[in-house]
């Protein structure tokens, strides 16, 4: 059982994105920063939008996390996100984290999927709840204010 405390790891963090405000990216944020404030490596999604558009936060203005408004203004390919997202799974991975809703998102379920087929090579699959997700969100708030 994946515990955030414990000696740091190459972290997947996967969770819902589609049809929540700004692609739940603030959430992956705050998680990843928490994450990365124990020493673990984490590989997040919302970032690796960002960096496939030169920078660009494809889920600024976005309120509704639609895919084909993301598409029409950026130009974001969800094939090339998933295959990108899956090979860091496949070759790097030893956790793959979940957010409170995975279950609810096609994206998140088949990154879990693959996590599950992964378990015998030694994978590990954690979940976040509601609870320690607001936790994480409240600390990043406060230290993003701080700096």
């Amino acid at each position: 059982m994946f515990s955030p405390n414990q000696t740091p790891k190459r972290i997947y963090l996967a969770g819902p994105m589609q049809g929540i405000p700004h692609f739940n990216f603030p959430r992956f944020h705050a998680v990843t920063a928490m994450l990365r404030m124990s020493g673990h490596t984490v590989f997040n999604p919302a970032e690796k939008d960002i960096e496939r558009h030169d920078g660009v936060n494809i889920a600024a203005g976005n309120a509704t996390g639609s895919l084909a408004e993301a598409q029409a203004e950026h130009g974001f390919s969800l094939r090339k996100a998933l295959a990108q997202d899956m090979e860091f799974i496949c070759l790097h991975a030893e956790v793959v984290l979940m957010l409170p809703g995975w279950e609810t998102s096609a994206g998140a379920t088949a990154e879990h999927r693959l996590a599950t087929a992964l378990k015998r090579e030694g994978m590990e699959i954690g979940y976040l709840s509601e609870e320690v997700c607001a936790i994480f969100e409240r600390a990043h708030a406060r230290m993003t204010e701080a700096a």
